[in-house]
């Protein structure tokens, strides 16, 4: 007896799903057959046009071997498309995420069992010493993917990796208020961190998680489920590229990464609660030019502290955040362990607590 089928099937097809944040689902089915994607089919509640692309995009896939990059799948698909295709909602490099997906090389944040720390209240240096343990943990497969809520007492300014030290802060200022100065692993710009005047949360994630997304995307990615709770909070936030958070009326937050050679990743956010602006701008450099693409001229405007936006307790907000992650990830409460915290301390010692690193850039 003949089967009707166009190819027999022995194992369970490859099946990837990739939600394109703020669009839609990208489905991939396919096969591997000696080493080449087969049998590729392509589907979702996306739009193309025209109605002929989908098999272009099918065809495009179909034959790359199974260690293509996302990028190589992406080039693919993009190659195979006539000029007037119109991709709405989805885009190549969404395809290629759901490729790599099927194939187990990216995964989606049902995959992973999630953790969430709750504040605690410890020395910022210890603090941006943490996240570079913690994520090395996640990386090496030692740790579930985690969200850790910071907390501290001592008034801080947060420096990014390749800011340099004498260009960022303002020495007279630091002295006066009494600020710590820290420098952290992930790039970006600096914070001004007073007990209670700010939101900062840390993600642990594997690197798999983001596997296909750009960069660029990868932000609005790691952060969907923090602007869900904010627009339970009545707040609409959105991404001013690359990492600035902002609403309507002005930005509350930024985010910076950091990508470790075992696979680990820590993605953090900053967001502004009840922030002193005037000495804010005592203890940084902000300079005109820093300014002189956000479309203000005073570094005081920039940020609108989340305490006038909403009227709510930072307690209230961290906790609704906290509630949203956990709803959406299933997580459960987890707590930094001893033998963390003590890799954390001797990593102050050896290196975030050196004058040799906080310089590392003069």
């Amino acid at each position: 007896m003949t089967s009707s089928m166009p190819f027999e099937q022995d194992e369970p097809r490859l099946h990837g799903e990739y939600k394109v944040p703020g669009g839609k689902l990208v489905v991939v089915d396919l096969d591997v057959v000696d080493g080449r994607f087969a049998h590729v089919s392509l589907s979702g509640d996306f739009f193309l046009e025209p109605d002929e692309a989908l098999l272009d995009i099918n065809r495009a896939v179909t034959g790359l071997p199974e260690g293509s990059t996302p990028a190589e799948i992406s080039a693919a698909v993009t190659a195979a498309l006539p000029a007037d295709t119109v991709l709405f909602g989805f885009s190549a490099d969404a395809v290629a995420v759901a490729v790599r997906r099927a194939l187990s090389k990216a995964s989606g944040w049902a995959d992973h069992q999630w953790e969430v720390i709750p504040p605690s209240v410890l020395p910022t240096h210890l603090n941006v010493a943490l996240d570079e343990v913690l994520t090395e943990q996640v990386g090496a497969g030692l740790r579930k993917p985690t969200l850790r809520f910071w907390d501290w007492e001592e008034p801080s300014v947060v420096i990014g990796s390749f800011q340099s030290f004498r260009n960022e802060v303002d020495p007279d200022g630091v002295a006066r208020h009494g600020i710590t100065v820290v420098r952290r692993i992930s790039g970006g710009g600096a914070m001004f961190m007073e007990a209670g005047n700010c939101i900062t949360y840390s993600l642990y994630v594997p690197q798999s998680l983001v596997d296909g997304i750009s960069f660029a995307d990868s932000y609005a990615f790691l952060d969907a489920w923090v602007m869900a709770a904010l627009e339970k909070l009545g707040i609409t936030a959105f991404y001013v590229p690359l990492n600035d958070i902002a609403t309507e009326q002005g930005k509350i937050g930024g985010a910076a990464q950091k990508r470790l050679a075992n696979g680990g990743m820590l993605h953090h956010v900053t967001m502004s609660y009840d922030i002193d602006a005037d000495k804010m701008v005592e203890v940084l450099r902000i300079g005109k030019e820093k300014l002189s693409d956000k479309g203000t001229r005073s570094a005081k405007k920039r940020v609108d502290p989340l305490r006038r936006q909403t009227g709510l307790a930072r307690t209230e907000i961290i906790k609704a955040m906290q509630e949203v992650f956990t709803e959406r990830y299933g997580a459960a409460e987890s707590c930094i362990t001893d033998a963390e915290l003590g890799t954390a301390r001797e990593r102050v010692q050896s290196k975030f607590g050196t004058e040799e690193w906080l310089h590392r850039v003069p």
